[in-house]
């Protein structure tokens, strides 16, 4: 190996060595935070959360998917609790507890939830506790240590990915500040267990494969595409518009019809297959194999709010997380620079958008920005990678683009201060970022009332 051989790969691992880095402090921070400071009720678990986690706790104790057990227990139930009386009322026509939300999350979070439940009951033949429940809370911390994982190995597969485009530096720029400079922030650190970070991981190993493999059709690649995108259905339902770039590729394989037939079955089956375990869920829940547990009324087709997704202040995407503009850019000179790649990016953007400004509740409830864009995570890095990336090989990154990205990374992380506080209750001292002096400038001021009132 020669000395610029050696040079060029010490600056790669330093690069992985620092999203490394950064997925471990956010692991650190997240269980001192769990650990340290617990609620009262020794909960973990909370929201959207709560309904994967009964999902996975209810296949491996129970083996079945009746939840009403599991819902009993973990929000601590004796009756008549006001606004949770859905647990006993809001049945399936199969007769089961409804929920909500897709089974990928508990299938990824399955290889460490069965490890602890392995370890707690060799402690428990040892006459060292008690037969574990599932309930515990080491089988709690399971989701959100496993979403720091999936987020950090999201950014890892995507610095890999931009860097095959870019230069490793803007890769890796790039990469840390969509992570640290979006709504991915929040969901790879406060909450991690929510299915956004296990949307990340899957998002990046679709987005991986295909710009890996795109340039070497065949039957076997289109399986590929197939199989990750359905991973990426398991994750969120809505990641199923993924499809879309496989078969874009397909229809424009220099080949016969019949070859192209056979990709597109091929992905078709590949995405069946993986994406199956929800079939099955659903047709024991619903008594069909593709359901909308929410109702036809979730989808609003006809009606879809696609400026507002965007740019309002209710959690717009391009309001919330403003680099984003810069990644959009990005991809707008990346799709010049490889006019083949341009169709399958515009299309799964396009469709996403559509789809995330047609659900009811576009602004995606409580949030903290734009989060059912987070499984795009991958093309916003490679696009902010692209406008980052010098017109040299040999030069650096211009030190104002640098410095924008700083800017926005160390502004986000001030939303994400606002936005905490207000949640935490402190409403007098952080706004809702609402409006435009909430939305823009408090997170400025935020920081020193909170100081103010700790020393008071």
């Amino acid at each position: 190996m020669t000395a610029v051989a050696r040079v060029a790969r010490l600056a790669v691992d330093r690069f992985e060595r620092l999203i490394v880095l950064i997925g471990a402090v956010m692991l650190v921070v997240y269980l001192a935070a769990v650990l340290l400071f617990p609620k009262a009720d020794g909960r973990i678990v909370f929201g959207d959360a709560t309904h994967h986690f009964v999902q996975l706790r209810s296949l491996v104790f129970d083996r079945d998917l009746n939840f009403r057990n599991d819902y009993v227990r973990i929000y601590h139930l004796r009756g008549g609790e006001r606004g949770l009386e859905w647990v006993f009322t809001d049945l399936t026509p199969t007769g089961h507890v409804r929920n909500y939300m897709p089974i990928g999350p508990a299938l990824l979070w399955a290889p460490l939830y069965l490890l602890v439940a392995a370890a707690e009951t060799v402690r428990a033949w040892m006459g060292l506790g008690i037969p574990p429940d599932g309930f515990g809370r080491a089988f709690q911390l399971v989701p959100g240590v496993t979403g720091i994982l999936a987020a950090t190995a999201a950014a890892w597969i995507t610095f890999r990915l931009a860097a095959r485009f870019t230069d490793r530096a803007s890769a890796a720029v790039a990469t840390i500040g969509i992570w640290l400079g979006s709504h991915a922030l929040y969901y790879s650190l406060v909450s991690p267990s929510y299915s956004h970070a296990a949307s990340m991981f899957t998002g990046a190993l679709f987005f991986a494969a295909w710009l890996a493999t795109r340039d070497r059709p065949g039957v076997w690649r289109a399986a590929l595409w197939g199989a990750l995108a359905g991973a990426s259905a398991l994750m969120r339902w809505q990641d199923a518009v993924f499809v879309v770039v496989p078969l874009v590729e397909i229809a424009r394989w220099p080949a016969g019809w019949r070859t192209k037939l056979a990709g597109a079955a091929a992905m078709s089956a590949a995405w069946l297959v993986v994406f199956s375990p929800q079939m099955v869920v659903w047709d024991v829940l619903y008594g069909q194999p593709f359901a909308l547990p929410q109702g036809p009324s979730f989808m609003r087709w006809s009606a879809p709010h696609l400026a507002a997704v965007l740019l309002s202040d209710n959690h717009g995407l391009f309001t919330w997380t403003p680099i984003i503009v810069l990644a959009i850019a990005g991809l707008v000179t990346f799709a010049r620079r490889l006019p083949a790649v341009a169709l399958p990016i515009a299309a799964v953007l396009l469709v996403s958008w559509y789809v995330n400004a047609a659900v009811a509740d576009w602004w995606a409830g409580e949030a903290f920005g734009a989060r059912r864009f987070l499984s795009l995570f991958p093309l916003f890095v490679l696009g902010l990678a692209v406008w980052l990336q010098p017109r040299r090989s040999d030069a650096p990154i211009r030190p104002w683009r640098l410095a924008v990205v700083a800017g926005l990374v160390v502004a986000n992380g001030l939303l994400l201060v606002q936005y905490e506080a207000f949640m935490k209750g402190l409403t007098t001292l952080a706004p809702y970022p609402r409006g435009w002096f909430d939305m823009w400038l408090a997170r400025f001021i935020v920081p020193f009332r909170l100081l103010a009132s700790w020393r008071l």
